[in-house]
């Protein structure tokens, strides 16, 4: 397809160009199209696809926000509110308690009541959780309930999350054409964890003291009430007025039921359920106790925040790279698999070099190759999934690996904290009162995510089958050539509209 979506294929081409294109599929393709599919060698997209996928990145990134608004200033958020420090953990954890038993439904939300619903829900959800938590800072709200309150605010952010974060490869799938779906799904992606760096900068930055928190907690309420406004009136529908590619017009086609059965008998599909499942696991533990390991060996918070910053930026540049690189390739196992195992490699030195001293250039730079390379496997991995179980509705095939991972994150952390060891003395230690050693359970998290990547490389083999359908509705056969080796090259155009 031409890159800009501003050439159009013709059905009345010249014989010459037709045969053309047919050699760069195989030298097997019929030289003219198959007559009944004429149409899909037309595929008009339209310039609305950017304004959507503009909303769903706000979206994305103010749902982030609100996720970890308190973690960052948690002391002053226990002081105001008049709670625990575990208390204040739990306004984020309550985002993984809930999303595990909604995950379900949101995928059937998806891929039977559509796009625009699933994402105007999510929007009104986002801004009362928003909403409500700052009238429960109020004056007139009482002390007693204040608390309570600020966590109903947090459980409808949570309730929102699911409805949010599935939808970037439905939203792919169904509003761009396939030379732009993998960049599309990183940009929506990653939009995510860039909410989740504005939290760590705007929080401590806005509420430096426990009496800023309700000046706080209005800063995020009004940028999801505006993107509530533009999510209601400005997604007018579901899909575009003409597909994209041929494979958008059968997105969702496999009734919801039907297609957890097809996903539990996809082999290939079970190994990257469990394998990126363990991946996703080891991000989350890597970004929740990232403060704890380090200040074991005198690494003051600042640094830890630091780091958590160049992982987070560097994975958005990561995952933009590779973004761009899969879409012009189509190289998804080789990519997914590659960058699996140099992320393998980056936490296994993160496990050695966390548990040195004074070595804060060799501690950031292998937080920032960790992003770098693991991040990026994210939107990668979620295309591959839609790939190797199509026509499984992209929400279900999706939406499942995001729950291996949450409930893989539950295990790992419980398994790491369950194997940390209370040290007696430890002079460097900038962990307040209780010192606990990380060594086993950071070597245990490298070796878990090794294993699982190893399984990964060995045992994912796949078609792309999506892109295989495609081709044959175009052309009225299958290609030759094994798409994992780059060779699949569609010859229809896309027009802008």
């Amino acid at each position: 397809m031409d890159p800009g979506g501003e050439a159009a294929a013709s059905s009345s081409s010249s014989s010459s160009s037709s045969s053309s294109e047919a050699q760069t599929v195989s030298s097997e393709v019929p030289r003219e199209p198959n007559p009944e599919l004429k149409k899909l060698l037309l595929f008009k997209v339209y310039k609305r696809r950017w304004f959507v996928l503009l909303v769903l990145c706000l979206l994305n990134c103010s749902n982030a926000m609100i996720w970890l608004t308190f973690a960052p200033v948690a002391d002053q958020s226990a002081r105001y509110l008049k709670v625990s420090l575990e208390a204040i953990n739990w306004l984020s954890l309550v985002y993984m308690v809930v999303a595990i038993p909604l995950s379900f439904a949101t995928t059937w939300m998806l891929d039977t009541l559509g796009l625009r619903i699933t994402l105007i829900l999510g929007s009104w959800l986002n801004m009362f959780g928003a909403i409500l938590r700052y009238l429960a800072v109020q004056p007139g709200a009482g002390e007693a309930n204040m608390y309570a309150i600020v966590m109903l605010g947090q459980t409808l952010g949570a309730v929102a999350q699911p409805l949010i974060i599935f939808t970037p490869t439905k939203l792919a799938a169904l509003w761009f054409p396939e030379h732009q779906r993998a960049t599309a799904n990183t940009i929506a992606s990653m939009s995510n964890p860039l909410g989740i760096l504005l939290a760590n900068i705007v929080s401590p930055t806005m509420a430096r003291t426990a009496d800023q928190i309700p000046v706080l907690l209005l800063a995020y309420a009004i940028p999801a009430c505006l993107i509530c406004f533009l999510a209601t009136v400005g997604i007018r529908s579901s899909t575009p007025h003409t597909p994209p590619s041929a494979s958008a017009e059968s997105s969702g086609s496999e009734p919801f039921v039907q297609g957890i059965k097809l996903l539990l008998k996809n082999r290939a599909y079970l190994v990257l359920l469990l394998c990126f499942g363990s991946g996703i696991a080891a991000f989350t533990c890597f970004s929740t106790l990232l403060e704890q390991i380090l200040c074991v060996q005198g690494y003051a918070n600042d640094f830890a925040g630091l780091c958590g910053a160049l992982f987070i930026v560097f994975g958005i540049v990561g995952a933009g790279a590779l973004g761009l690189y899969v879409d012009k390739t189509k190289r998804f196992i080789e990519a997914t698999k590659v960058n699996m195992s140099l992320t393998a490699l980056a936490l296994i030195a993160f496990s050695v070099v966390s548990l040195m001293r004074q070595q804060k250039v060799a501690v950031a730079t292998v937080c920032s190759l960790f992003g770098f390379f693991g991040f990026s496997i994210y939107p990668v991995a979620m295309e591959l999934s839609v790939e190797c179980s199509y026509p499984v509705g992209e929400a279900t095939s999706a939406g499942l690996i995001f729950v291996s991972g949450q409930v893989q994150s539950v295990l790992y952390i419980v398994l790491l904290q369950a194997l940390t060891k209370r040290l007696a003395a430890s002079p460097l230690s900038t962990c307040g009162d209780a010192v606990l050693s990380w060594k086993v359970s950071s070597l245990v998290m490298s070796g878990l995510f090794s294993f699982f990547t190893c399984g990964f490389v060995l045992f994912f083999h796949t078609r792309y089958r999506r892109l295989e359908a495609e081709q044959e509705a175009t052309y009225g056969t299958k290609p030759i050539k094994s798409p994992a080796a780059g060779d699949l090259t569609l010859g229809v155009d896309a027009v802008e509209r």
